[in-house]
């Protein structure tokens, strides 16, 4: 089992790294620059180059159903869930076979955003606080908890 965490906006990094020392998990923190990560075994940064999306290009070749992706990005959350990887957004929520429904939404405010430049097209994300925080660490703790008594 390993976690992924897609790393260059990743708010939950230490939360990671915590439940990862306490479960006895491997962490690969992939990144598109070097980023200052504990020095112990089980946490290995990745650097890729900076092409677009070349990180999530990384995580999702790698990604399979015994492993945790951690990620904002709902394309790479698709992409790792069709590979049967338990995904989590840094909020807590898990991706899941909806995913397709969360893809859609983002593809039309995409859109929304193209075809009105000027104008603000949705509200963005809510500021991230302690309560999403909670959400992810339980979030988190129970997936690596699930994942492990399938393994056995």
């Amino acid at each position: 089992m390993t976690i992924y965490v897609d790393a260059d906006a990743c708010p939950v990094k230490d939360e990671v790294f915590r439940v990862a020392e306490r479960h006895e998990v491997a962490v690969q923190v992939v990144a598109n620059a070097w980023l200052n990560v504990p020095r112990v075994p089980w946490i290995t940064l990745t650097v890729v180059g900076s092409r677009l999306d070349e990180a999530d290009d990384w995580i999702a070749e790698r990604a399979s159903a015994r492993d945790i992706v951690i990620t904002a990005d709902v394309p790479l959350a698709a992409r790792c869930v069709k590979a049967g990887a338990t995904v989590l957004a840094p909020n807590g929520k898990a991706f899941n076979g909806s995913i397709g429904m969360d893809l859609a939404l983002r593809n039309l405010m995409t859109d929304l955003r193209a075809a009105s430049p000027t104008e603000r097209v949705g509200s963005g994300p809510k500021p991230f606080g302690a309560k999403d925080r909670s959400a992810f660490l339980q979030a988190l703790h129970e997936a690596v908890a699930k994942l492990k008594r399938e393994m056995l």
